[in-house]
Order: C-alpha cells, then sequence, then structure tokens
C-alpha cells in the first residue's frame, strides 16, 4: 500500500525545503507550469479525488464551476481551520511536511488561474502557521512562489490567515466572511463560492489534505490515483483515531480498507483487552455506530454511509466498554452548544437545550420524557438551518439516544450510571 501523503513525514527537519526538494519536492510543479490549466483541471477530474473536508465532493468538478472568461480576480482558499474534535490530520501534515501542500497549493491556484492564494489556519494552530508561514518564505526565495514562479511568467502570493479558534469558521463561507474581517456567520447558498466567494469573487475552497493530493496526481496521472480506493472512492484517506486504542495517532490506507483490521492493525486494538462498543466514523459531528454495525464495513463514503453514518473527515473516535454514552454525548452536546454562532435560531436554542438536558441526565435530575425531548429537538435542527452547524449538533445527539436510550434510562431511573 503507497503512502502519497505520509510517505516522508517521518524524515527528520522534512518541513524545510532542503529535504523536500531531495525527494523530488516541486518536480510536480514544474511539469504542471509545461501544462495548459484546464489539462490540470481534467487531470484532478480523472483522479476522482473528493473533498478530504467532510463532505466528499468531487475536487476537479468544482474546480470547473468557475465562471468562464470572469473579469474579477480568482482566489484559492485553503481551509486549514480543523476544528472537529477528533481530526488532527491536517495540523499533522502542515507540522511535518508543509511543502507538500504549498506545492500543492501553487499547482492548484495556477490550474484555477489563481493569483492569491489564502490558507486559513486555525488560531491554536500555532506551529501549523509557522511552519506554513517559513515554507512560503523558503518557496518563495527558490522560485517557485510570488513573481514569475520558475520563469514562467505565472505569480502568486500566498498569505497565511490566522483565524481565532471559532468552530464555524471552518465551514466554509462563515470563513470567508472571517477572511474579510467580518464576524464568521454562515452566508445562504446559492450563489456558491466558485461564484460568489472571497471578496465577492470567484472562489475555490479545498481542504489541506485534499490540495496535498494533488502534486501526486499531477506526477503520476490522474489514472494512476483513480486505481487506489474502490470505485466510487478513490485514492488514499488520512484517518485519526483516537479513543481506547492502543496506538491512537493518523494513518494512511487506501480508501475501501476494512475498518475492523484497520482498529487494529494500525491502532493496536482496544486499549487493555476491553471489548469494543462503538465508533465515531468521522469526526464528532457524525452519527454513532455500535460495535456490531461496523461488521464488514470498510472505510469509504459509500459504506459508512449505508452503516448509517458519514466518513466526514475520517476521524476515528473509539470507544469501549466501560465508556458511558451518556457522559459521552454530554461533552459533545456541550461543545457545540458553546461554537453555534447564534444566526439560525433552531440551532441557537436548540443546541444549548440539548446540552442542558443531557447534563440533567448525566447528574440524575432527568426526566422519563427527557429522551423523546431530545428527539423532538433533533428534528427540528435538522436541516433547518443556514450551514451544516445545527446537523453536526443533531445527527451524534439523535443516533446516540437512539442506540443507546437504555443507558440513558437508566440515568434518569436510578440517578447514576450503570457502568459504576
Amino acid at each position: 500500500m503507497e503512502k502519497i501523503l505520509l510517505k516522508y513525514t517521518d524524515v527528520p527537519e522534512q518541513y524545510r525545503i532542503e529535504t523536500y526538494i531531495k525527494d523530488d519536492g516541486y518536480t510536480a510543479l514544474k511539469k504542471a507550469l509545461k501544462m495548459a490549466p484546464a489539462e490540470l483541471v481534467e487531470e484532478v477530474k480523472k483522479s476522482g479525488l473528493r473533498g478530504r473536508g467532510g463532505a466528499g465532493f468531487p475536487t476537479g468538478l468544482k474546480w470547473s464551476f468557475l465562471p468562464k472568461g470572469s473579469v474579477k480576480p480568482v482566489y484559492l482558499v485553503c481551509n486549514a481551520d480543523e476544528g472537529e474534535p477528533g481530526t488532527f490530520k491536517d495540523r499533522y501534515l502542515m507540522e511535518k511536511d508543509p511543502h507538500l501542500f504549498i506545492e500543492g497549493t501553487i499547482i492548484s491556484s495556477y490550474a484555477i488561474n489563481a493569483k492569491q492564494a489564502f490558507i486559513y489556519v486555525r488560531g491554536e494552530f500555532v506551529l501549523s502557521a509557522n511552519r506554513l508561514e517559513e515554507a512560503i518564505k523558503e518557496a518563495m526565495k527558490a522560485g517557485y512562489a510570488g513573481k514569475n514562479i520558475l520563469g514562467s511568467g505565472y505569480d502568486l502570493e500566498i498569505t497565511v490567515h490566522r483565524g481565532a479558534g471559532a468552530y464555524i469558521c471552518g465551514e466554509e463561507t462563515s470563513l470567508l466572511e472571517s477572511l474579510e474581517g467580518k464576524r464568521g456567520y454562515p452566508r445562504l447558498k446559492p450563489p456558491f463560492p466558485a461564484v460568489v466567494g472571497a471578496f465577492k469573487s470567484p472562489t475555490i475552497i479545498n481542504n489541506v489534505e485534499t490540495i496535498a493530493a494533488v502534486p501526486w496526481i499531477v506526477l503520476n496521472g490522474g489514472e494512476a490515483y483513480a486505481k487506489i480506493g474502490t470505485e466510487k472512492s478513490k485514492g488514499t484517506k488520512l484517518f485519526s483515531i483516537s479513543g481506547k486504542v492502543n496506538k491512537p495517532g493518523v494513518y494512511e490506507v487506501d480508501l475501501g480498507y476494512p475498518m475492523g483490521k484497520f482498529i487494529e492493525e494500525y491502532a493496536g486494538g482496544i486499549k487493555d483487552g476491553k471489548k469494543l462498543k462503538a465508533v465515531i466514523p468521522g469526526g464528532s459531528s457524525t452519527p454513532v455506530l455500535k460495535a456490531s454495525e461496523i461488521e464488514g464495513v470498510v472505510l469509504d463514503y459509500e459504506s459508512i454511509a449505508k452503516a448509517g453514518s458519514m466518513l466526514g473527515s475520517g476521524a476515528i473516535i473509539v470507544f469501549d466498554e466501560t465508556d458511558c454514552m451518556v457522559k459521552a454525548i454530554s461533552v459533545l452536546a456541550d461543545f457545540y452548544a458553546h461554537e453555534s454562532c447564534g444566526q439560525c435560531t433552531p440551532c441557537r436554542e436548540g443546541t444549548p437545550w440539548m446540552a442542558r438536558i443531557i447534563r440533567n441526565i448525566l447528574t440524575g435530575k432527568g426526566k422519563e420524557s427527557d429522551p423523546d425531548l431530545l428527539l423532538e429537538i433533533c428534528d427540528n435542527i435538522l436541516g433547518k438551518t443556514v450551514c451544516p452547524l445545527g446537523d453536526a449538533a443533531a445527527m451524534p445527539v439523535d443516533s446516540f439516544v437512539k442506540k443507546y436510550r437504555d443507558e440513558f434510562e437508566y440515568h434518569i431511573k436510578q440517578g447514576k450510571c450503570n457502568l459504576g
């Protein structure tokens, strides 16, 4: 199984340009600059690369949505605001191999005819931002970024913009509002960012992992990338795994790899010989799956959707038999209540309401009607907000209540956890 994104992350000082160039770094850029931008877009289309930020939308198709012959400037915005609980793959890439991401950013910008790229980095990622800024300086000094890149006549300015730690700014239109210096409120769509994005100009927004895959696709061809993975889920994917496993971390596997095998072989199995109880497969905003539900499930978009959840950002959170599911969802509910921007009434009022109810259940103050009330609140949030944060808050609560209702009812009746 070939590594595409993590191949050199264990190399000492891989974040320095001298080390990166030793292993064909920026070779893909040299090749790309000899191609027409439209050719690059077609190669990415052929690859079947899908957005790795959570939505899984085809990358090449998104690039092709840009209006032709626009008189306005085109922007590339890299979403590095990795705020989803359980997700830490993008941070790992930016810290360990920033030049891979920068090379992908330059190639992607050239492909869409952008002369300005913004990298919006989560405020807490101080090392990531520092590494990126240093990598950009090194790339400019070597002629890979800035004016007249490698004598091609192509200019690109790359700006690192540090966010202020708001989860809502991971949503693409909130990110754009924040980038423009405004409060991070989601925008109504349409118009979509490809038509009216940053500074009211055509904008492509891609995730760090997505962009980092572009150099390999350019060097090896879209068809070679499309041969990796499954029929509809192409390529490799980074998975952040945490929770009750022996070896939490970031791992790269071909899409279509069995989930159970991944937990056992890559993450070292469940800690202390305990039994697997549940898995959140795609970050805290995705529905939980019981241990019995992951049997036969593989790590791709379609298989996990068929099981009743989402691949999302690829953040796998593992629970064992000793974990209280009421306590677990209480932590997540508190997070979403805190991070709601307050623009939409269902989310603004519903998320803290759910958090209070779950906290009452957890502390022995719950009512018999609370599980049904939680499900009703979820129903009043799902699909009824401007951005997906409402869904992100409601989907896990809905799944936890439905699948572990016995634990909620035990807390309510006995005033304590059934696990002691």
